[in-house]
């Protein structure tokens, strides 16, 4: 039962209580081929921060005296609950503030969105000496509090209810893996705190169209029932959006596309049956209209047995 324990352990950091940080967009790393069973609940905190100084306008990578450096803190919650074998929900809300080493911009603070996920397993089979699997992810967010979205890059997030599906194809053999994963991503309009604003042409209304997004992941590693070690490479694109123009503020309806690259290790607890902490990081290679950001973040989680238990 120790090992069982531990397998959980593993998959509730990789899918529900970890939020990092690349600018405003959340990512969510629902990108795990683990399943915690049913009845088992794990829940969790995290802390990440994100900082950058320099920045594309458009495809110009500048920096910005009046800005300095800015920094995004996290401080999230989540937990994953097993409803069957192969079918989990997943929850996470984060507390965010922003902040700017120069300049005048006033850093911002709040509980921002509250994201609900379904992963379903439809597909599993032996390969060779592995195993081979395809996940189903459908996900959705909506803002917990009346934050303003029109104030990058100090806002705490887009304010925007999005609709996502994902599907992650895992292959492992013994303790190594290799997956990848596509998300498309579905945002509704946003209302902001003026009654015109200028895209690439004056609007007279206080709606702002959001364009999609989609996201593909690629990762690999080393997974044992005590030690996790992981690479991911990401890549995001906004399917729309304009540029910002030249010494300007970004605009939530922006092009925003980043690529990232990053690791993430966990390790289990032998003396504390449930207890286990997890730590990484990921920095932005190339972008549009995103700062160049470093990420890091860690957390602590444990695990919840709800099942029946067997008399001896």
């Amino acid at each position: 039962m120790k090992s069982l324990h531990l397998c959980f352990y593993r998959y509730c950091i990789a899918t529900c209580c970890l939020i990092s940080f690349s600018q405003i967009a959340r990512a969510q790393t629902d990108a795990d081929a683990l399943m915690i069973p049913k009845n088992f609940f794990c829940a969790g905190a995290m802390y990440t921060t994100n900082s950058w100084s320099n920045y594309w306008e458009g495809t110009f990578k500048r920096d910005n005296a009046n800005l300095g450096t800015v920094n995004t803190k996290m401080y999230g919650i989540g937990g994953v609950y097993g409803i069957t074998n192969k079918l989990d929900v997943l929850f996470s809300v984060p507390y965010v503030t922003t902040n700017a080493s120069a300049g005048t911009l006033k850093g911002q603070k709040g509980v921002q969105d509250l994201t609900l996920s379904l992963k379903w397993v439809p597909f599993q089979t032996e390969i060779g000496k592995g195993i081979f699997s395809v996940d189903a992810i459908a996900a959705g967010s909506i803002p917990l509090t009346n934050y303003e979205p029109n104030f990058l890059p100090m806002s705490i997030g887009l304010h925007s209810t999005t609709g996502s599906l994902r599907a992650l194809v895992n292959y492992q053999v013994g303790r190594f893996f290799v997956a990848g994963a596509g998300q498309y991503i579905v945002r509704s309009d946003i209302t902001i705190d003026q009654p015109a604003y200028y895209t690439t042409e004056l609007i007279n209304s206080n709606k702002v169209y959001m364009p999609n997004m989609n996201n593909f992941l690629f990762s690999a590693g080393y997974r044992s029932l005590k030690f996790n070690a992981e690479a991911i490479f990401s890549q995001t694109t906004t399917l729309g959006g304009f540029d910002m123009r030249k010494n300007d503020m970004p605009f939530p309806s922006n092009t925003m596309n980043w690529s990232t690259i990053g690791g993430l290790l966990k390790y289990s607890f032998d003396a504390v049956s449930g207890l286990e902490l997890t730590a990484g990081g990921n920095y932005v290679l190339t972008g549009r209209n995103v700062g160049q950001s470093t990420t890091i973040f860690g957390g602590v989680l444990y695990i919840f047995d709800f099942s029946k238990k067997h008399t001896k």
